[in-house]
C-alpha cells in the first residue's frame, strides 16, 4: 500500500510529506489527493490510534463531520465509514475512510478524542446500522425507536406510489385508496 499524492500544492511541501510518510510507516495507511485535501484509508483497528496521532502531533484539532457510504451489492468493503478532521490553525481538511465489511459492521468510538462524535455516530448508526463499540449512547437519534431498518442502506426496501399518468389512470386508481366519509 504505498502513499502517493499527485497534486494539491497544499500537500506537496516538507511538512505533509513526513505526515503522509509517518501515517505509511506506522498505520499502513493507503491515500489519495482529491481536490487538494488528503484522503486517507486505514483500517479499523488503526482509528484512534491515526486519530490520537493527528490530533496531538499534527494540530488536526477538530472532528467536523462523520458520515458513511453503502457499496452494496458489493460486500468487500460494504461500507465506508469517513471521518472529516480541520487543523484549524493551518486550514487544511483531512478525510479518513475506514472500509467496513458485512452486513453488521462495527468500529470503535471516537467519543474519547472527539466528544461530538457522540451525534454524527449516533446519525450513522440510525440511518446505516453502523456500530460504533463503547459508544456512551447508541440510541436512535433520527427515527423513531420502533422502527425497523436502516434507510440509508442500499438493500433498504423503497416504499412509493406508482405516478399516475393517462396511460395508466385506471390501473392506479384501483389501487388508491379513498378517503372514507
Amino acid at each position: 500500500m504505498g502513499i502517493t499524492i499527485t497534486a494539491g500544492k497544499d500537500f506537496m511541501d516538507e511538512k505533509y510529506q513526513s505526515l503522509v510518510s509517518s501515517l505509511e510507516n506506522h498505520f499502513f495507511t493507503d491515500s489519495y489527493e482529491s481536490r487538494g485535501d488528503l484522503n486517507i484509508i486505514v483500517k479499523a483497528d488503526s482509528l484512534i490510534d491515526l486519530v490520537l496521532t493527528l490530533k496531538t502531533e499534527w494540530d488536526f484539532d477538530f472532528l467536523s463531520n462523520i458520515t458513511a457510504v453503502d457499496y452494496w451489492p458489493q460486500q468487500t468493503p460494504r461500507f465506508h465509514v469517513i471521518y472529516l478532521l480541520r487543523s484549524q490553525g493551518n486550514n487544511q481538511l483531512l478525510t479518513i475512510r475506514v472500509p467496513l465489511e458485512g452486513e453488521d459492521p462495527e468500529v470503535h468510538t471516537l467519543e474519547e478524542v472527539f466528544p461530538n462524535a457522540n451525534w454524527y455516530e449516533r446519525e450513522v448508526l440510525d440511518l446505516f446500522g453502523i456500530k460504533f463499540e463503547n459508544h456512551s449512547d447508541p440510541r436512535r437519534l433520527i427515527m423513531p425507536q420502533e422502527w425497523e431498518g436502516h434507510p440509508l442502506r442500499k438493500d433498504y426496501p423503497l416504499g412509493y406510489e406508482n405516478v399516475q399518468f393517462s396511460f395508466n389512470k385506471d390501473a392506479i386508481n384501483e389501487r388508491k385508496p379513498k378517503a372514507k366519509n
